[in-house]
């Protein structure tokens, strides 16, 4: 029956969006599947409204931040929320769950997929916020510690394999001298990229830019996250943890497409993403002005090359 139902809504997104190339209605299929699956949930979620949801996540970290976590939060907030279960050092994201178990000790990218239990649950062109409340990390996590005598600016930059190729959006080392070489005399800029050993890793292998060292010896007003973290070792839980409190503080962003650009995009604010086109299905959905602004209200501005962050830079900062 399921496998009917799923040819069924292929052919009607295929219908419904004729514009999308051929992969692109399947997709549109599992999301609305996803959907529908929560019909079976009526009773426990609007009538009885006792503890019962279950919820466990081994995929992307993007996916967890877009789909599991307002899922979860939602379930929080309506009551029904009696666990979560996710990838080692993910408690500071899950801090509403009162049983929340680190069990995994990596990402696997297949689990996101084929798996209905979650409403929106993969790229779409709409989607559907009913059961969909990001957590407010910001006014959790706002903080008196991380405060300077001139606004917070975060840079989160990555370099890793992306969909099996090498990186592809990204800040090399010219870029960040240009960006930071603008705008140090005006924001406090604080410099992320995760290295492997303080993130869970999923199949995006993380590759050496090797620019800490030089940040430090060209630009030393910018404070790296990592000497943050061990800095502040005894203050903070895990390194996803600094993150929160950090972005917490910040209402300026430059980040970087997948899971560094949905975190920054919690946190209100002005994000600049830098997204190349060909890279991944949010240019194709457009999500970049549904599903990313609606995080948390922030202002999002999708720079399609290096030029444009610096030129948004201009603009907004």
């Amino acid at each position: 029956m399921q496998r009917l139902l799923l040819k069924f809504l292929y052919v009607m997104a295929a219908i419904r969006y004729p514009q999308y190339r051929g992969d692109l209605p399947y997709f549109i299929r599992d999301n609305w599947f996803a959907r529908l699956n929560q019909l079976r949930f009526v009773r426990r979620d609007y009538f009885t409204r006792k503890p019962y949801k279950v919820i466990s996540f081994q995929g992307e970290f993007d996916q967890e931040l877009r789909y599991c976590l307002p899922f979860a939060y939602w379930h929080h907030r309506n009551g029904t929320l009696k666990q979560t279960i996710g990838c080692a050092n993910t408690k500071p994201f899950y801090y509403f769950s009162e049983n929340h178990t680190e069990r995994y000790t990596e990402r696997i990218w297949q689990k996101g997929y084929d798996s209905y239990d979650v409403p929106n649950m993969t790229h779409s062109p709409t989607y559907d916020f009913g059961k969909w409340t990001p957590p407010p990390f910001k006014s959790h996590y706002r903080n008196n510690l991380f405060v300077y005598n001139k606004p917070l600016l975060v840079i989160a930059n990555k370099y890793n394999i992306e969909w099996d190729r090498p990186p592809i959006n990204f800040l090399s080392i010219d870029a960040l001298d240009r960006l930071i070489s603008r705008l140090k005399r005006t924001y406090q800029i604080v410099y992320n990229r995760p290295l492997s050993g303080q993130i869970v890793l999923d199949n995006s292998e993380i590759m050496d830019l090797g620019e800490h060292a030089w940040i430090r010896a060209n630009h030393p007003e910018v404070l790296l996250m990592n000497d943050l973290f061990e800095q502040y070792r005894t203050q903070v839980a895990n390194y996803n943890h600094l993150q929160l409190m950090v972005y917490a503080n910040a209402d300026r962003f430059v980040s970087m497409h997948g899971g560094t650009a949905a975190l920054a995009s919690y946190f209100g604010g002005i994000n600049v993403i830098l997204s190349h086109p060909g890279g991944g299905f949010e240019h194709a959905f457009d999500e970049y002005s549904t599903i990313f602004p609606a995080f948390s209200g922030a202002k999002i501005l999708h720079a399609k090359s290096t030029e444009e962050v610096f030129a948004y830079v201009d603009q907004y900062f």
